[in-house]
């Protein structure tokens, strides 16, 4: 076992033991959970070398030794999936995984398995910091010492633009949506942004969904339009109509005609509406269903629908099938605990609070804390439902700057 420090800068020596070159870095090969390592950049006379794991017959605190006396002097170029201990990993800050943070790396773990030398983990403790900078041996033994797991590395935030974690999309879809935000904001934001960008679309669209408004877009109109776009379609309709809405308008147009006519019609009609209304505050994802079905026909349809939303908890009963007219409200509990053969008209509330487009957002808000609600419908002057309004959205509002991420979220 070696840590990174106890071998920077110690001598290359040749077979007789003659001191050729020193150790400038070490090399190791991303893409398994303990990376191999691959060699060393040695220095000579000014000049940085690749020096193959093969050509070394000898690794440990006093330095290295070579297998043969003739070396390549050929200046040392990364190539593509290489990682360079000591430039991109010594401190730098990577997320933890299992320990769901950010974390600052002041040393390297290597370990020699079957004859091959692997990255095992990365030493964030004090002591690792001392093993650096301090006298060797001054502090040794004297304070514990905690690794993380190289396995558990989510992500690293280096500045090299070829160094990339090939499993962090696998790594990071270990957390949830809100944990993975929080730790991207820890980063800088371009570091940020590449944790976002490093996610499949569904889970890039929840996570953009927990940052601030004004990351969100900066974010989504850096990215490459296609992905942005792609991404747009997976959030919710209200988060991608209000991400659009603080777009630079010609940024915003172009993004919206790059998404699919259903997601684009979708959000259209959302865009009309300012922010501090009800309109501005609503999302079209809800289930309506006619009130002359059955409620065994009615739980038949919310089966067979290919999309719903994230949480369902109340059901809006409209008129008829092409009517948006809205009739009624029953929640999911009443219509799996009423008779299958009753008609839906006759279980649902007819008497329910509802909210004018135009309504101003705080009204709204205080409306759904006073009566106790999870969602608010929004209805037009004509009575037809538009979308509604869901307690967090409401809970935003209300509650001081900040609090949103204590929210438990519930259709989101």
């Amino acid at each position: 076992m070696l840590y990174l420090s106890q071998i920077l800068g110690r001598p290359i020596r040749d077979r007789e033991g003659e001191r050729v070159a020193t150790i400038k870095d070490v090399i190791a090969r991303l893409g398994e959970d303990h990376p191999p390592v691959t060699g060393l950049v040695a220095r000579y006379r000014r000049r940085n070398f690749f020096l193959p794991r093969a050509q070394l017959v000898e690794l440990n605190e006093q330095g290295a030794r070579l297998a043969r006396d003739v070396l390549d002097l050929r200046p040392f170029a990364r190539r593509e999936g290489e990682v360079l201990l000591a430039r991109d990993v010594l401190d730098k800050q990577l997320i933890d995984v299992n320990g769901k943070r950010v974390v600052r790396v002041n040393d390297v773990l290597l370990l020699e398995v079957g004859g091959e030398w692997r990255v095992t983990g990365v030493d964030i403790s004090l002591q690792g910091l001392l093993r650096r900078l301090a006298p060797a041996g001054l502090f040794a033994t004297k304070r514990p010492v905690e690794v993380i797991d190289w396995a558990n590395v989510g992500y690293l935030a280096t500045d090299a633009a070829t160094v990339q974690l090939k499993s962090s999309r696998d790594k990071l879809a270990r957390l949830h949506p809100v944990e993975i935000a929080r730790l991207a904001q820890t980063l800088s934001y371009h570091q940020g942004a590449e944790v976002v960008e490093s996610l499949d679309d569904e889970t890039a669209a929840e996570t953009l969904e927990e940052m601030p408004e004004e990351r969100q877009a900066r974010i989504l109109g850096e990215m490459d339009e296609e992905r942005a776009a792609d991404i747009l379609e997976w959030m919710s309709p209200d988060e991608a109509a209000d991400v659009l809405g603080d777009l630079p308008e010609e940024k915003a147009e172009d993004l919206f005609n790059r998404m699919e006519i259903e997601e684009q019609q979708t959000v259209a009609e959302l865009l009309p509406y300012a922010d501090d209304t009800a309109g501005g505050l609503m999302t079209t994802e809800f289930v309506a269903l006619p009130k002359d079905i059955t409620v065994g026909e009615a739980v038949a349809r919310l089966r067979e629908m290919a999309q719903t939303p994230n949480m369902i908890y109340y059901l809006y009963v409209v008129e008829s099938e092409d009517s948006w007219k809205l009739a009624g409200i029953i929640t999911l509990r009443n219509l799996i605990l009423a008779d299958p053969r009753a008609r839906l008209e006759d279980v649902m509330r007819k008497d329910f609070q509802t909210a004018h487009p135009d309504q101003p957002a705080r009204e709204v808000a205080q409306r759904i804390a006073e009566y106790n609600l999870l969602a608010l419908p929004v209805v037009d002057d004509d009575g037809d439902i538009l979308g509604i309004v869901t307690v967090d959205d409401a809970m935003e509002i209300l509650l001081p700057k900040g609090w949103r991420q204590r929210l438990p979220r519930l259709f989101g």
